[in-house]
């Protein structure tokens, strides 16, 4: 196996050495090709169909760009073995990402329920997967120990000290995975938020003497950046209230079919019924499972005679009849639980039920200080240093509540009502 170089359509020019090309040839590593990065997303943004294969390479590339750079201002801050494992560290984050990522994340679809980085680190224990196999020709048994106490922020593995920085560069909230998914998420969304400068952010951090991240005081702009870029990403593309409509009908059109499959009167494939019925799921078992499995069935679970889940599968398949969400932008969850009472009887009078409204809730932060916080070089926490940094640090919540349309007006009047007599007009948003 050779070197190679790999187009990115963010980084353009990766550089692969054969080693870590070994990793990335394997079925386990491939199968990310088949796992969209923002699940449902692209039900409102139709360019959002980019997977976690090419995000994977992003985050590996940009642990490569600094750890490169954390050994030129720093000469002898990390070796040339630890530069690699961190590498791969990032590389092989999200390889136990399930279908659509963090949407199916969740028991309500797996009947054998594991978070993704579970998954992932017993994909890499294995000795039967691909992964499993190559992690330990390219890293040793020994090295592949340091990578896993890597991966759980350990201080040291085998009597070997492991610096604090090597995990941040990983994860933490200045971590190449989110510059990476931040960018690119941005670039396929279309979303025009402002962006930042990931090469300035890498330029200006620096090692302290304890072992952890800084960065100059002059990297304070293009941390300000980042964090905006982060929050607008939030509000307008993962939060957008189609994409939270969309990720629930894919939650309950899973659920109906297990609920189905289990009492016998719907016949899953091996996949799906691995995902949804198996309680003893494997390893190998879970990772031939892709958004193809699901896709794949939408289209005859449209027709089926089941109205539930008919229902929801068409209206994924055809994007058409969606409920809609009340029109009242400072609902809060509490707010959420009196208003839901008071429409309940123009539901049923129309003929529907508490099932047919859908809520989802909402709670953001552009930034949290001292927790794994940014720090510059006086030792104090960005957000002593930035009036712009402190206004994201305030937590918001939004709720919303989705019923089917043609009793949207007559259900919003009285929330207004119940939420504000006085009001005279809806938000519009």
């Amino acid at each position: 196996m050779r070197d190679r170089v790999i187009r990115d359509e963010i980084h353009r020019d990766i550089f692969v050495p054969a080693r870590i090309a070994r990793l990335i040839d394997t079925r386990e590593f491939q199968r990310l090709r088949n796992i969209q990065q923002l699940a449902t997303c692209h039900y409102v943004f139709p360019a959002a169909t980019h997977n976690r294969f090419s995000h994977s390479l992003g985050a590996y590339h940009l642990a490569r760009v600094l750890c490169d750079h954390l050994s030129e201002v720093q000469p002898g801050i990390i070796s040339d073995e630890d530069s690699e494992l961190v590498s791969i560290a990032a590389l092989l984050h999200d390889v136990g990402h399930p279908p659509f990522s963090h949407l199916l994340e969740t028991d309500k679809v797996f009947a054998t329920y594991n978070n993704h980085e579970d998954w992932g680190k017993m994909l890499l224990e294995s000795k039967e997967t691909e992964i499993g196999i190559a992690i330990r020709e390219v890293l040793s048994e020994e090295r592949t120990g340091r990578l896993f106490a890597l991966y759980a922020g350990d201080s040291e593995y085998d009597g070997k000290e492991i610096a604090p920085f090597m995990k941040e560069i990983v994860s933490s909230q200045l971590d190449v995975d989110r510059m990476d998914y931040m960018i690119r998420d941005q670039a396929n969304s279309g979303a025009q938020i402002g962006g930042f400068d990931s090469a300035r952010v890498i330029r200006a951090l620096r090692v302290d003497d304890s072992g952890h991240l800084y960065a100059k005081d002059w990297g304070l702009p293009a941390i300000e950046a980042y964090l905006v870029t982060r929050y607008h990403l939030y509000n307008q593309v993962y939060f957008h209230k189609v994409n939270q409509l969309t990720q629930e009908y894919l939650v309950r059109v899973l659920s109906r079919a297990r609920e189905m499959a289990t009492n016998g009167s719907l016949s899953l494939s091996n996949s799906l019924n691995n995902m949804l019925c198996n309680e003893s799921l494997t390893v190998q078992e879970y990772v031939r499972l892709t958004d193809a499995d699901i896709n794949g069935v939408l289209m005859d679970w449209a027709d089926h005679e089941d109205p539930i889940l008919s229902g929801y599968a068409k209206r994924l398949v055809s994007r058409r009849d969606y409920h809609k969400s009340i029109r009242i932008g400072e609902l809060t969850a509490e707010m959420s639980s009196v208003v839901i009472p008071k429409i309940l009887p123009i539901l049923e009078k129309a003929g529907f039920s508490i099932s047919d409204v859908i809520t989802a809730s909402i709670r953001k932060k552009g930034y949290k200080p001292y927790s794994q916080g940014i720090m510059l070089e006086d030792g104090r926490d960005v957000v002593e240093h930035s009036p712009l940094i402190q206004s994201l640090v305030q937590t918001s919540e939004q709720a919303l509540i989705f019923i089917p349309e043609v009793v949207r007006d007559e259900c919003e009047q009285v929330a207004r009502e119940v939420i504000k007599p006085s009001q005279s007009s809806l938000s519009s948003f």
